[in-house]
């Protein structure tokens, strides 16, 4: 098969993978950060007052939230792949 050899776990390559992982938290907490706060809008009579301080208070937490659980998935996931090798294990 294709994937038998997955080559070589360097450092350059987990802090590419590590990285990636962060970004794509980064994209997801913007997304639903950005969901939560068409919501907001939608609901609330006047969003410009008080609230809405709060509401980017709460999209900041968010982007560093998901920014954190990227970082930790692609922790979990480079050691399942490049360590433990569980793929291989299970042909």
């Amino acid at each position: 098969m294709f994937f038998n050899e997955p080559g070589k776990a360097s450092n350059s390559k987990r802090a590419v993978y590590l990285t990636a992982s962060t970004t794509l938290g980064i994209f997801l907490g913007v997304i639903f950060s950005e969901l939560l706060e068409m919501k907001y809008l939608s609901l609330a009579p006047n969003p410009f007052n008080d609230g809405y301080t709060r509401l980017q208070l709460l999209q900041g937490i968010i982007l560093i939230l998901g920014a954190i659980w990227g970082f930790f998935v692609g922790k979990f996931w480079w050691r399942k792949i490049y360590i433990e090798r569980v793929w291989i294990k299970k042909s």
